[in-house]
């Protein structure tokens, strides 16, 4: 593949509600520091660099842009670095972002939002990306409990125009079917890669018949989740990733796509040759046979 010339117009689209988007995003939980996310002491990235990598996606193609106001490090923060890189915004662009979880000033967890603080959540968004809405809103939980009164505070939110459309991150197929309830969900933002186990398979599934964005995170990261990219790689990857000349985690984010049209991928990165390399992901098939090659390893990997 010649990266270079590959945009993420490659990758196909899908709707986020009313909202058409490149299934090749990018996530920017990654950009604003070297090393493992939300780490103590994590050494900032270069600012300059920062701001060439979010433009370089844009100019890729890249219009689904997932974010949150919890994304920062020691002097940096993820949604001022999009606001200062792409405002004024393109027309296509759509940034996703996500509430429930927060952090401190020094960077400490703090407990997830109740449904009063989770408009404040959304204003601070507001604030740092300079809009007046946001496109997309996940709500972001752990745990199996009802998100009834969550998720209903953010509807309200949505009615007084604050937020264009829904979705949930972290969530089990109960709590799409109670959200549903309340408000239409424009996509499910959960962990997925090889690997995956069966209930995640059947989620995925779930969401396809109905029509509703499946965005994986951790789909390149696998075991490595925060720490970035894993190094443990099959031999069945190692092997396709040499019969395509490209890296095994091309080949994993490849594997990712190919697991329905509805599926969007949002790996991130602050290197601008990374960048590139992702973006050309949606060009790159997988065969049948490859796929299947690929498949018994959900016995063996943790996605």
């Amino acid at each position: 593949m010649t990266s270079q010339t590959i945009t993420a117009a490659a990758s196909d689209t899908w709707k986020l509600g009313d909202l058409t988007v490149n299934r090749m995003g990018f996530g920017t939980m990654r950009l604003m520091q070297h090393g493992e996310a939300f780490v103590a002491g994590a050494v900032p990235r270069d600012r300059d660099q920062a701001l060439s990598v979010l433009r370089r996606a844009v100019e890729l193609g890249v219009n689904h842009i997932d974010t949150a106001a919890f994304y920062f490090s020691p002097l940096r923060s993820a949604n001022e670095l999009i606001n200062r890189a792409l405002a004024p915004y393109p027309d296509d662009l759509v940034i996703t972002t996500k509430v429930g979880p927060g952090r401190d000033p020094s960077g400490q967890w703090l407990p997830h939002a109740t449904p009063e603080q989770l408009r404040g959540q959304v204003e601070e968004n507001l604030r740092q990306l300079g809009r007046d809405h946001l496109d997309v809103v996940n709500l972001r939980i752990v745990g199996t409990d009802s998100i009834a009164e969550r998720f209903g505070a953010l509807a309200e939110l949505r009615e007084a125009g604050l937020i264009r459309h829904l979705g949930l991150s972290n969530v089990r197929p109960h709590h799409l079917a109670e959200a549903q309830t309340i408000a239409p969900v424009v996509c499910v933002q959960n962990m997925y890669g090889i690997g995956a186990s069966p209930e995640q398979k059947e989620f995925l599934r779930i969401c396809g018949e109905q029509r509703i964005a499946f965005v994986p995170f951790y789909s390149i990261a696998g075991t490595g989740r925060t720490a970035g990219a894993t190094t443990d790689h099959s031999p069945e990857v190692r092997a396709i990733a040499r019969a395509h000349g490209v890296s095994a985690a091309q080949i994993r984010l490849a594997w990712t796509l190919h697991q329905g049209p509805h599926v969007l991928a949002i790996p991130g990165t602050g290197d601008l040759d990374h960048v590139a390399q992702n973006v050309a992901v949606g060009s790159l098939h997988l065969s049948e046979e490859e796929l299947t090659l690929l498949d018994p390893l959900h016995r063996h990997e943790t996605a």
